[in-house]
This record gives structure tokens, sequence and C-alpha cells, in this order.
């Protein structure tokens, strides 16, 4: 008996024992599935996901210095706004639909209450403008939470050791629509407190930006890989404490499937789940559960993780970035935050 969608079916395998001595048994198959996998012409055409430039989002980190390497992470630059340009130029001829900004805050303008990111000159707000006046076409998404403007390096506001959840909400609207004002497409809350899609979306829609759109970080768990992302933000000196009062239990599937739950009803448009390899499986239960459009970030240890083979020869670079993101396809994500996005754009051109 075969299992086909978990019920029996009847094998059209026949075995016919062999005939003559050392000989191998010949069978009497009436299906082989080796026959659309012998060519790469019928590979193609049975591949049942695939990877596309559309498929993309490219993480990008802007600092106010000149460019430099996030050492944690081979190939990846903290970028001057110039520089943040000409990459989002580079993006747009590889049709990379999006970009992701996050900020490398100087030390000096870092406080308890990350007042930076209300800044409409700051350095994500100079970059946005920037793309836009020369890059109009291309969308950008920016990140909102205080950890890479916070002294403490936490998400939110912070009294004796406790993070305030509705006194930090507030300022995340505010932030919302400073980045609003300065032409962001795609406001992406990070900060896993409760209630801020609906009060961020209700911020917008008041301010005349019923436009933009919300990506909510919706299952964003605790985890040990986001480290080099840390380095590449400035906040892995400056964290004090971990962030597991208000970031996911790593343990914990069933309560993705309420966090969806509330950001969707509290007016998300799209809703994604970090990291991403290690919780496929909660990739998939969302996006089976709800059907909105769900997004996967391909986290900083992840990225580096790949990289580190690679550049020790244990591992094709190339091939393993579009097995993992396809990966990302199949568990059922509509689009993937990689800071592979420029090398994989190359590779599907060619």
């Amino acid at each position: 008996m075969a299992i086909k969608y978990g019920r029996p079916i009847e094998s059209r395998v026949r075995v016919v024992p062999a005939e003559g001595r050392g000989e191998a048994a010949p069978l009497d198959l009436a299906t082989r599935l080796r026959r659309n996998r012998r060519t790469e012409w019928a590979r193609r055409m049975v591949r049942e996901n695939v990877l596309t430039t559309d498929d993309l989002i490219w993480p990008m980190f802007v600092s106010g210095g000149r460019r430099s390497p996030v050492e944690s992470m081979p190939g990846v630059d903290r970028l001057a706004v110039e520089d943040v340009v000409r990459e989002a130029e580079r993006a747009a001829k590889l049709a990379i639909p999006c970009i992701a900004l996050f900020p490398y805050t100087d030390p000096g303008l870092r406080d308890e209450s990350g007042t930076e990111a209300l800044n409409p000159d700051n350095l994500v707000c100079r970059a946005v403008r920037a793309i836009k006046k020369d890059v109009p076409n291309i969308g950008v998404l920016c990140d909102v939470a205080l950890d890479p403007y916070t002294s403490h390096g936490h998400d939110g506001l912070m009294r004796d050791g406790t993070i305030l959840n509705d006194e930090t909400v507030a300022v995340l609207v505010k932030q919302a629509l400073v980045q609003a004002e300065a032409g962001c497409d795609i406001i992406a809350p990070s900060d896993m407190m409760d209630g801020r899609v609906g009060a961020i979306r209700k911020g917008l829609d008041n301010a005349g930006f019923k436009d933009v759109q919300i990506m909510a970080y919706t299952a964003k768990y605790a985890s040990a890989f986001y480290g080099p992302f840390r380095d590449a933000v400035g906040s892995s000196t400056t964290l004090t404490g971990d962030k597991r009062t208000y970031q996911m239990d790593f343990g914990n599937s069933d309560e993705a499937l309420r966090e969806a739950e509330l950001d969707i009803a509290e007016g998300a448009d799209m809703i994604m789940v970090k990291p991403g390899l290690p919780y496929l499986d909660i990739l998939a239960r969302i996006k089976d559960n709800f059907g909105m459009p769900t997004f996967a970030y391909q986290v900083s240890g992840e990225y580096a993780m790949l990289m580190a083979a690679v550049q020790n020869g244990w591992l094709d670079g190339d091939k393993a970035m579009i097995e993992t993101l396809t990966a990302f396809k199949r568990a059922g994500a509509d689009g993937v935050l990689t800071y592979f996005a420029p090398r994989v754009a190359e590779n599907l051109r060619k």
C-alpha cells in the first residue's frame, strides 16, 4: 500500500522475481517519478515552487559615517546615505521590489527614551527622502522599534528594568508618522508590544497616510540568531538583560497563531515570521490558517552561519542560498527579507 495525502492507495508497483544468477530483479512500474526529474527542462516544467526577484526584500544598514563592513556579516556593509541611494538604484535594476532600512545610530544620540527615533532628520528619514527622490519606484520598508535608538538597547521604554508596553506604543506611533512623512511605503513594527499595530494604523489613518502599508513582525521570537544584526546597528554592546518579556518563547507555536489573529484584526496588511529557517513550521501554520501575505526574515545569524561555511569551503554559497530561500517559499512565504538579495538576484538573471 502507498500513502497519498494521508490515505492509503493501492500501489501500481509489481515486483517480478529475478531470473538468472546475479541479475537485478526486473520491475514492472507503471509510475516512475524519476521520469519528471530526468532533464532540466522537465524539472522546470513540474517544479512546484519557484524563487524570483519578486520574492526578495533587501535589508540595508544606514550610518552617518563612511561605508564600513559589518565584521560578523561577511559581504554586508553599513552604508552612508549616498551609498544607500546607489544600492537602491542597483536593487531597482535587479528587479528587487523593496528594500528595508535599519540605522546605526551614533552612541552620542542614544538615550533612555530613544528620542532620536522621532527626529524627522534622523538617518532613516534622510535615507528614505533621498531614495524616493532618486529611485521613486522602489518600495521602502522602515523598521519601527526603539532598540537602535535607546541607550539600553531595548525595543521600548524601560522603567526599573521593566519594558513599558502602552507608553512605548504611544512613541512608536510617533516614530511611524515621522517615517511616513519622509516617504516610507511600509511601516514594519518589530517591537512586539501588545496593541501597537492597531495604534499605528489609527495614527497613520488620522494623519492622512491611509495608503501606507503595515507589515507586522507578528511572530518574532527571542532568538540567539540576532547577534550579528545587533552588531550592525550598534545595540549589542548596549543591551542590558534580554528581550524575553516581550519577544516570543521559541518553545511556543499556538501563541504565534494568536499573535497573527490579533495583528490581522488590528489592520496589518502583511505579517512576518522571524527568524526564518528554524521557524518554518510557524510560517506554514500561519499561512495555512490565515492566507495572509506572509513573509519570513532570514536573519543575520542565519546569513552569518551560511557565509562562514562558504568561506571555509564547506558549502557552495550560490546553491545554498537558493535552496534555503526556496524552503521559505515551500513553507508558504510570499517573500523573504534576506541579506543575500542582491547576490540571489544576480544569479536569477543568469
